[in-house]
C-alpha cells in the first residue's frame, strides 16, 4: 500500500475548508473529495482526487450514492493495530484514510422554512455523511473526524506543533463531538417526521420528541447545596436570549442566579422606554420605566427595598457610571444590560462578587417552554402575547383616562412575569405593590397592598393588573379599598357580571384583555 496519508473532505458548510485542505496538503496528505467540495478545492488550486475516481465507481442515483464503498469505509474503519485488518487492506490494495472532515446536508435549516415540502425535507436527509462520521468516530484511535469548521484551525495548530500528527486525546474529543453531531441530526429528522399528521400537515409537537443541548458549565449546586446541577444551552440559542450572555466579572453563576436572571431579562425586554426590573426568587419585586436607566432603577428599587436585597437587576439600556454606582450601593447578585460603559465596569469592579452580564438586545424566543414532571416533560409554546391598547375592552361605565391606560398596559406586562396568583399595583410607570404566588387571589391582593404600605407608597389613584380573572368581587374590593381606580384583567369568570357590577358600584374603570397569563 502507498504510504501517503489521506484525508477525505466532503462538506455542506464550506466555511474555512479551502484553508484547511491547503494545510493538510502541506502536511503531505492526499485529499479525497466529492461533488461541490471537490470542485471548490480544485478551483482554489488544491490537488484533489474525486472519490469516484478513487473507488472506480461513479456517483449514481442523483448523488445519493457517492461514498458508500468499501475503499472508503475500509480505509476509515481499518484498525492499524490488528494484523488481520492490515493484511486485508494489503490484500485488497486499499489505503487508509486518516482524517475525515464531513458535515451534513442542512436538514434543520431546510425544515425551518414553513414552506418546506416533505419531498424537500427527505432529499436533505444525509446518508453517506453520517455513515462516514460514525465510522471515523468509531475508529478514533486511528482516525480524526471533524464535523465543525470551527475545529479546523485548532487541529492545524496541533499538527504544526507535532510534526503533522494528531494526539489520541484530540481524536477522542473529536469523536465524542461527532457522535453528538449525528445524534442531533437524527433527532431533528425524527422530530420533523413525527410532527407530520396523517394529512401531511405539520403539527407543533412531534410524537417522538428529541432534544439536544450543549453543556455550558457545571454549577456549584442546584436550588439547594445537596443538589447537583449544570447549565445547558440550546444548540442555537434564540437571539437576545440569556444563554448568549457574556460575563464581564463576578463569581460563577449559580442555578438560582441563572433562573432569576432569565426572568429579569425576559421581563425588561418587553419595554420600549428605559426600564429596570428587579427580581427576587423568580418574581419581580420592582419594575419601572423612566427617562433614564438610573431613574428607572431608583423607582424600581423604591417599590420594595427590602425584597430587592440580594436581587437580580436587569436594564434594557446600556448602563453608565452613575447607574452602576447606584446599583453597586446595594447588595445585588447579578446585573444584566445590553452593555456597560468602561466607567460602569470600574464602578462594579469594587464589588468583585457581583456578576455583571452583557446580553445583546434582540427579538427572539424559545421554540418551546419545558417543565419536568415525574416520568415526563410538559412542553408548550412560549407565552409571547403582549397586549396593545387596541386589544383591550372597557367593560365598565367608566373608561380609563389616557394616563391610566398607559399604566394598565404597563401593569399587565409586569403581571405576565409574576407567579400566579398575581396582583400588581402600578402608577406612573412604576410598580407600587406586587402580590405573587398565593393560593388565593384575594390574599395576593392583600399582600400587594401591604407591600406598598411597607414601602410607604401611596396607592390612591393607582391601577391594578390581575393575571387571571377575579372569581368573586372580594379581590376587587380589596384593591379598590387600597386606592386603585382602574383594573385590567382577562375576564372569563362565570361571575364576570358580578365583578363588573361591583366595579361600577365602586366607581372604577375596568378593562378585559381576553388573555390570561398564569405563571407556575
Amino acid at each position: 500500500m502507498a504510504s501517503t496519508r489521506q484525508a477525505l473532505i466532503s462538506v455542506s458548510d464550506k466555511t474555512g475548508v479551502v484553508a484547511f485542505a491547503q494545510a493538510l496538503t502541506g502536511f503531505g496528505f492526499r485529499i479525497l473529495s466529492t461533488g461541490g467540495t471537490a470542485k471548490l478545492l480544485a478551483q482554489a488550486g488544491v490537488p484533489v482526487t474525486e472519490v469516484a475516481d478513487y473507488t472506480g465507481f461513479p456517483e449514481m442515483l442523483d448523488g445519493r450514492v457517492k461514498t458508500l464503498h468499501p475503499r472508503v469505509h475500509g480505509g476509515i474503519l481499518a484498525r492499524r493495530d490488528l494484523a488481520a485488518h492490515v493484511d486485508a487492506m494489503s490484500r485488497e490494495g486499499m489505503d487508509y484514510i486518516d482524517i475525515v472532515a464531513v458535515n451534513l446536508y442542512p436538514f434543520r435549516e431546510t425544515v425551518a422554512n414553513p414552506q418546506c415540502t416533505l419531498d424537500e425535507a427527505i432529499e436533505n436527509i444525509d446518508i453517506g455523511g453520517p455513515a462516514m462520521v460514525r465510522a471515523a468516530a468509531k475508529n478514533y484511535r486511528h482516525v480524526a473526524v471533524l464535523t465543525d469548521p470551527g475545529d479546523y484551525a485548532a487541529l492545524v495548530d496541533e499538527m504544526t506543533a507535532a510534526a503533522g500528527s494528531v494526539s489520541l486525546e484530540t481524536r477522542f474529543a473529536l469523536a465524542r463531538k461527532a457522535y453528538s453531531h449525528t445524534a442531533q441530526y437524527d433527532g431533528a429528522i425524527a422530530n420533523y417526521l413525527t410532527s407530520l399528521g396523517a394529512d401531511g400537515v405539520r403539527t407543533p409537537f412531534p410524537a417522538r420528541l428529541n432534544l439536544a443541548f450543549d453543556k455550558a458549565q457545571d454549577l456549584r449546586y442546584g436550588e439547594n447545596p445537596h443538589q447537583q446541577a449544570a447549565f445547558y444551552r440550546d444548540l442555537a440559542p434564540a437571539p437576545g436570549s440569556l444563554a448568549r450572555y457574556a460575563q464581564l466579572q463576578g463569581k460563577e453563576l449559580s442555578y438560582n442566579n441563572i433562573a432569576d436572571a432569565d426572568a429579569a431579562w425576559e421581563c425588561v425586554k418587553t419595554f420600549d422606554a428605559p426600564a429596570c426590573v428587579i427580581i427576587k426568587h423568580a418574581n419581580p419585586c420592582g419594575v419601572a420605566v423612566a427617562e433614564s436607566p438610573l431613574a428607572a432603577y431608583r423607582r424600581a428599587f423604591a417599590t420594595d427595598p427590602t425584597s430587592a436585597f440580594g436581587g437580580i437587576i436587569a436594564f434594557n439600556r446600556d448602563v453608565d457610571a452613575d447607574t452602576a454606582a447606584a446599583v453597586a450601593g446595594q447588595f445585588v447578585e447579578v446585573v444584566i444590560a445590553p452593555a456597560f460603559s468602561e466607567a460602569a465596569q470600574q464602578a462594579f469592579a469594587a464589588k468583585a462578587n457581583v456578576r455583571v452580564l452583557e446580553v445583546a438586545m434582540a427579538a427572539g424566543a424559545n421554540d418551546w417552554d419545558l417543565k419536568r414532571v415525574g416520568g415526563g416533560v410538559l412542553v408548550q409554546t412560549p407565552d409571547s402575547h403582549n397586549v396593545a391598547p387596541t386589544d383591550l375592552r372597557v367593560v365598565t361605565r367608566l373608561a380609563p383616562s389616557e394616563a391610566q391606560l398607559r399604566d394598565l398596559v404597563f401593569a399587565w406586562r409586569v403581571a405576565k412575569y409574576v407567579k400566579s396568583n398575581a396582583i400588581v399595583f402600578c402608577g406612573n410607570g412604576q410598580t407600587l405593590g406586587v402580590g405573587a404566588g398565593q393560593m388565593s387571589r384575594v390574599d395576593s391582593a392583600r399582600i400587594a397592598s401591604i407591600k406598598a404600605q411597607n414601602a410607604k407608597l401611596d396607592l390612591e389613584g393607582s391601577v391594578v393588573a390581575s393575571d387571571a380573572f377575579f372569581p368573586f368581587r372580594d379581590g376587587l374590593d380589596v384593591v379598590v379599598d387600597a386606592g386603585a381606580r382602574a383594573v385590567i384583567q382577562p375576564g372569563g369568570s362565570v361571575r364576570d357580571d358580578e365583578v363588573i357590577a361591583a366595579a361600577d358600584e365602586r366607581g372604577i374603570a375596568m378593562m378585559f384583555t381576553g388573555v390570561r397569563h398564569f405563571r407556575h
